[in-house]
């Protein structure tokens, strides 16, 4: 198993048990590329939701510019819901995750098709 996949069955289970999602495996591996070499990273894997600064590049890089939606209060509401959903309290907040997560919400899995 390669460090992608054993990553993509570690989120597949974060969604599970965290979110309560059964997520789509196709539709995750695809957001999982998508992010690039960040997710090898302990630092850029994991979305610290705490912070304005990261939220915001959450917001400008993957829903304004990925998934292109246009700017305005229901981005910031859809990761609101998002976070809340995973758990504002979990320390680790993957960032594949995250962005699949958000690419359910606003029923953009069509850029990944």
């Amino acid at each position: 198993m390669s460090k992608r996949d054993e990553l993509i069955a570690k989120y597949a289970e974060a969604l599970k048990s965290k979110a309560g999602m059964t997520p789509d495996i196709d539709l995750l591996t695809k957001v999982t590329i998508g992010c690039g070499p960040s997710i090898y990273n302990a630092d850029s894997e994991t979305v610290a939701a705490s912070q304005p600064n990261e939220l915001e590049t959450v917001k400008n890089n993957f829903l304004i510019k990925k998934l292109g939606l246009s700017d305005g209060p229901k981005l910031d509401e859809a990761i609101d819901a998002v976070i809340e959903k995973y758990g504002k309290s979990e320390r680790n907040k993957y960032r594949a995750c995250i962005y699949y997560m958000l690419t359910v919400h606003f029923g953009k899995q069509s850029v990944y098709g």
